[in-house]
């Protein structure tokens, strides 16, 4: 019952929708004692021999019509109760968006995609039933049981009403405790199940890597003990379950054996009439319901309350990337970073540690280190999916957290080494930032990117739908999709985390040279990369490694010294100078 105190808010809330229901009610409770009543009264008269068979008839179709306005109630009934659950579904899932959309990228680290999943569909569905159903089986057997109680102890006998319920303490108190153990099976049910959830999220998103490995068996393997581990929770739940009907059945037919015998031998002694002793059986078939309600109900609120649990813990994460207050900014100003310690939550040892440097409006900062050297981090930091640990990020002296996290990252576009695509058309994810944009434009961008013509070699052209996360593309053609979305918003930053890494040299040069053609005199760009080709043109380049600067300049003073810049450079030429070599041998073959 705890599931209702929590949701307290959205029935006050809702609260014209449920007061109907329970109007309604209570007025379909009033409708159906009458017929017990009718029935009773019929067979006294029946057995007297005072009542005719036309007379009959016509108590007959007076309760037809009472089953048919009861009908049409609980139809009403019913579109007030779920149509309030429904929307509490909405509500709820907005909730659940809005709440990790705010999260940083440690949230993420900590909560895997398949339980957020699981968390966001199954979870809610689960507390949206106990909103609809189980609030429909409490009101209903509650107002019901209650209306009946009252006419079985006022119009026949309390005494015979007090030996025919004798079951339902008895009845209750298993009902309670069954109602624990299937909140605790159904918690671990749930849990296993995510797991399963990401799995199969994990294998649908790396089917390429499981089909080039040879993997399919192995991964089948850990699918199907994922599986039998869930189903077993699951049978624990269903065990917990089927306790539920044999003791409601058993009281059941405790408190029918109960009224009959008690009820004749109160017949038998005149202290009750035939007809109420029939009337009473009738009652006692209408308190069926609220007591198999009231078991269906624990069934229903307690999977509710376990899953209710499991999605405020998501909801009640705390924000640790709080949001600034400061929403309009001016453009093209310097970007400082002054940082001087950052790692990670769970990390023991520091990713970034004495990093200066300035960014002026307009200039073309390259990147560059061997791999584990900070560079993403760093990238990472400027867009503020993280906060220095010690140190600061400032905007025309405007420190980063001070401003609205929106109205950052409008002036950042990135493109990162690993893209996302949508599963929808290149049309439209190339205008995803920007869908205001015609046609025209959208070519347009994908020239620049030198996308163009592969786009129409397609069969749909421009209307190919690309598969979940662009499965149809390779690598260096996701990228470029990835760099068009980038540029079509027009940043005031633009972030080449690595995004043209899976692109081969020619294409990576033309490019460069239209992303230079494309560039206004205010647009920073930020480069990182470990193909240090794409640095040549930067105003500024910076080397890392283990986390600092350990170079800084441009391409022609850093290949001046002795240093890990100008050593790659070396090895680059030898390598493709040996690549051309080996063309040539080829070509003599």
């Amino acid at each position: 019952m705890q599931l209702f105190k929590q949701l307290s808010w959205y029935f006050i809330q809702e609260w014209k929708r449920y007061l109907g229901s329970v109007l309604i009610l209570m007025i379909i409770a009033f409708l159906q004692v009458m017929p017990p009543k009718i029935v009773g009264i019929l067979v006294d008269l029946i057995v007297k021999r005072k009542m005719c068979f036309s007379e009959s008839i016509k108590w007959i179709y007076f309760m037809i019509a009472i089953a048919i306005i009861v009908y049409i109630l609980r139809y009403i009934w019913r579109i007030l109760l779920f149509g309030a659950s429904y929307k509490l579904a909405i509500k709820l899932r907005t909730i659940f968006y809005d709440s990790i959309i705010k999260q940083n990228s440690e949230f993420y680290l900590e909560n895997r995609t398949g339980d957020l999943i699981t968390r966001v569909s199954n979870d809610i569905e689960r507390v949206i039933f106990a909103a609809g159903e189980g609030v429909l089986t409490l009101v209903d057997s509650s107002v019901m049981g209650i209306s009946v109680l009252i006419v079985m102890c006022t119009q026949i006998s309390y005494k015979l009403t007090f030996f025919a319920l004798l079951p339902m303490p008895i009845m209750t108190i298993f009902i309670k405790k069954y109602g624990a153990e299937l909140h605790k099976e159904f918690f671990k049910y749930q849990s296993s199940f995510s797991i399963l959830n990401n799995k199969t999220q994990e294998i649908l998103t790396s089917i390429r890597i499981v089909r080039a490995f040879g993997l399919e068996k192995s991964q089948l393997k850990d699918f199907l003990r994922l599986i039998k581990k869930s189903s077993k929770k699951n049978i624990n739940v269903t065990k917990v379950d089927a306790k539920f009907d044999p003791v409601i059945y058993l009281s059941i037919a405790f408190s029918n054996l109960l009224a009959i015998s008690f009820g004749s031998w109160l017949v038998w002694n005149n202290h009750i009439t035939l007809g109420q002793l029939t009337s009473f059986i009738m009652y006692l078939g209408l308190m069926i319901w609220p007591m198999l309600a009231l078991a269906w109900m624990f069934n229903i609120v307690e999977r509710g309350s376990s899953a209710w649990n499991r999605i405020q813990k998501i909801i009640n994460s705390p924000i640790k990337l709080k949001d600034g207050h400061i929403n309009v900014l001016k453009k093209n100003k310097l970007l400082k970073i002054s940082i001087k310690k950052f790692s990670y939550k769970k990390s023991h040892s520091l990713q970034l540690k004495n990093i200066y440097l300035k960014i002026k409006n307009g200039d073309i900062l390259g990147i560059c280190g061997p791999t584990g050297s900070g560079k993403s981090t760093l990238i990472q930091l400027i867009q503020r999916e993280f906060d220095p640990t010690i140190g600061k990020i400032l905007y025309d002296n405007i420190e980063l957290y001070k401003i609205k996290l929106k109205t950052w990252r409008k002036k950042i576009a990135i493109v990162n080494q690993e893209t996302f695509l949508f599963s929808d058309t290149i049309k439209k994810n190339i205008s995803f930032g920007n869908k205001n944009l015609n046609f025209s434009q959208i070519k347009k961008y994908a020239k620049i990117v030198n996308m163009h013509k592969e786009i129409l070699a397609l069969k749909d052209g421009y209307n190919t739908l690309i598969g979940a996360e662009g499965i149809l593309l390779s690598g260096g053609q996701k990228q470029r999709i990835a760099l068009a979305r980038a540029l079509i918003l027009n940043p005031e930053i633009l972030i080449l985390d690595d995004a043209l890494s899976a692109i081969d040299g020619k294409t990576e040069y033309l490019i460069l040279q239209n992303i230079l053609k494309w560039k206004s005199p205010n647009t920073t760009i930020i480069m990182s990369s470990h193909k240090l080709s794409t640095l040549q043109k930067s105003d500024k380049i910076i080397v890392m490694k283990k986390g600092k600067i350990k170079h800084r300049g441009k391409h022609i003073e850093l290949i001046k010294n002795k240093n890990w810049y100008s050593h790659s450079i070396s090895n680059h030429k030898i390598i493709n100078k040996d690549d051309k070599k080996i063309h040539k041998g080829n070509k003599n073959v």
